[in-house]
């Protein structure tokens, strides 16, 4: 027998039949509200991230962190310097100092001249006013050095030497301060290079600068056998242990003068064999000047052409460099067309002059700061009564040319033979360094100069001697 269902249960029966009628449509409309939301969120999402991305990219750049252990007043300090030093290399860099080099030297000299009677103090003096002399040669000077290089290998040098330098020595009415104003540009690579501008000559084992001389004076190759100075352009290739570089140049000008339209070639040609030693090679070959028509015999002729003659100029140098010890070396030989002193006795045609020089030097350290040097220089300069480069006409003062007794320059005298006997010279100069800092160097020197006829004016009686002596000290200063 059935019985009836209560009515509560009735009730729940007809609501889930309801619910089952009404489910599918329910479920569709909140699926489309589920995905709008989602999408509504997601949007919400993105732009919340840019926001984020904007805010972060505002703030400025996080310092560096600092190591474990620094307290917060180290930390401070820390980003402080870090900012600060950023700011001097932007400043560095905006203001062209970058890679600039800064250097310089003076060496205030006293020397005295035995025959001149003349003893003082020398710095700075014009080549202008006195000539360039072994006794006033490349010492009491003053120099600022200027080196650059830039981005990609391009170098730049400005070396200025008021009255002493380079372009004051080969142009001395010009009062030039620059010794060598030159560029140096790479082509494909570092170690081939083009070379332009004004350089000094790079003949021999001596350099002008004091800072790079053991003496206080310089030899008489140098003074008498190199040229001063180039300006013209070239090359420079360093390969393995050689370094060679040449010119095409104006020869001791800046500007040629007329009739003067020939550059010469100069090179040079080293080669660092080891740590110790190496040896290397100059020359200068081309027409140069020549004074030989403007001395105190003028000589002149209509078949040759006088403002320039061919020069011809090489040697060889040497060195030996190993802990106490120095030893250097140079062996030159040369010659000018129609630069000779003395011309033709009997056709009076300038003649040709020749010279073969040589010089070495040896330096020991017998104590750290105290070092011993010595060098000797010979030149034999007899053919055609003498003449050295640059030196077409006799100069008592320098000890060059014939007999000064013979009164060469004297019409009357102009065809002895034994005024076609030029002088040859000898140096010999020994002295004493003492390394008083890292940058000061005291000099002190005592050189006797002698020649095989007398060739030396002697102002005390008007005479003339075949000797010479200098005494020199000098302080060189450098930074």
């Amino acid at each position: 027998m059935s019985r009836s269902l209560p009515k509560r249960s009735r009730l729940a029966l007809a609501l889930a039949a309801a619910l089952l009628v009404l489910t599918p449509a329910v479920q569709a409309q909140n699926n489309d509200a589920l995905l709008n939301e989602l999408k509504a969120l997601r949007d919400r999402v993105d732009k919340l991230e840019g926001q984020l991305k904007a805010a972060q990219a505002a703030q400025p750049a996080k310092a560096a962190e600092p190591q474990p252990g620094m307290t917060p007043q180290q930390v401070q300090d820390f980003n402080r310097i870090a900012v600060k030093t950023e700011a001097l290399e932007d400043a560095v860099e905006a203001q062209g100092l970058k890679q600039l080099k800064i250097s310089g030297f003076a060496d205030p000299t006293y020397i005295y001249n035995r025959r001149q009677r003349r003893g003082g103090f020398q710095f700075l003096n014009r080549v202008a006013d006195d000539g360039y002399n072994y006794d006033n040669g490349y010492f009491g000077t003053l120099s600022l050095d200027f080196q650059k290089e830039m981005e990609g290998g391009t170098k730049w040098r400005l070396t200025l030497m008021p009255n002493r330098g380079a372009g004051s020595v080969a142009e001395s009415s010009s009062n030039s301060l620059v010794h060598e104003a030159s560029v140096s540009l790479p082509l494909g690579d570092l170690q081939t290079r083009l070379i332009a501008g004004q350089i000094p000559d790079w003949t021999g084992y001596e350099y002008t600068q004091p800072t790079t001389t053991k003496l206080v004076t310089r030899g008489l190759l140098l003074d008498f056998t190199a040229p001063t100075t180039y300006t013209g352009a070239g090359m420079e290739v360093v390969r393995g242990k050689w370094n060679t570089k040449w010119l095409l140049a104006n020869y001791n000008s800046s500007k040629n003068a007329p009739r003067q339209h020939q550059p010469v070639l100069a090179y040079r040609v080293d080669y660092a064999k080891g740590e110790f030693n190496g040896f290397g090679f100059a020359g200068v070959h081309g027409k140069v000047a020549n004074a030989r028509a403007t001395g105190n015999n003028p000589v002149t002729s209509e078949a040759y052409d006088t403002a320039t003659t061919m020069l011809n100029a090489f040697e060889v140098d040497a060195y030996f460099i190993r802990g106490n010890f120095t030893w250097q070396g140079q062996v030159s030989i040369g010659g000018q067309k129609r630069a000779a002193i003395t011309a033709d006795p009997v056709s009076g045609e300038l003649r040709d002059s020749r010279w073969v020089g040589l010089s070495t030097l040896l330096a020991y350290k017998f104590i750290p700061r105290w070092e011993m040097v010595g060098r000797f220089d010979y030149i034999s300069n007899k053919k055609n009564g003498g003449g050295l480069l640059g030196f077409t006409t006799a100069d008592v003062r320098n000890g060059i040319g014939p007999d000064a007794t013979l009164k060469c320059n004297v019409a009357s005298a102009s065809n002895s033979l034994d005024c076609s006997r030029g002088a040859n010279r000898m140096a010999l100069a020994v002295g004493v360094n003492w390394l008083y800092n890292l940058n000061t160097t005291f000099k002190a020197e005592y050189r006797l100069d002698r020649a095989s006829a007398p060739v030396f004016f002697d102002v005390a009686n008007d005479g003339f001697r075949k000797s010479n002596q200098l005494l020199g000290t000098s302080v060189v200063v450098s930074f």
